[in-house]
């Protein structure tokens, strides 16, 4: 799901116009994107949380040349999926998926 499908989906869910749809995703999406800069977690029940993992500097190597380079150390989002959202989509596993038509003619 896009940005515009998760605005088109949560104003056609209620009374919500398409702008204002919009405002609120990105309220929510700046929110959780200032806390993850303030280095705080950010804890959605039944969904999951986020945090920040550090990752240490390493030696890495250039694909293309082939040569060393140094990467620095850096902070990561990190995502762990909640238990009532892990079930659910766990018991999704049982369900047919649907195919798209080929349109190749045959």
């Amino acid at each position: 799901m896009t940005k515009s499908e998760l605005i088109d989906a949560l104003s056609l869910r209620g009374t919500l116009t398409k702008s204002r749809a919009e405002l609120v995703v990105n309220c929510v999406f700046d929110s959780m994107s200032e806390a993850m800069r303030r280095r705080e977690g950010i804890e959605i029940r039944g969904f999951g949380s986020f945090t920040m993992r550090p990752r240490r500097a390493k030696a890495g190597r250039n694909p293309r040349s082939g040569e060393p380079v140094n990467v620095p150390a850096k902070r990561l989002p990190f995502f762990k999926v909640g238990k009532e959202l892990r079930v659910l989509v766990d018991a999704s596993r049982e369900l047919v998926p649907v195919l798209a038509d080929d349109d190749s003619g045959d």
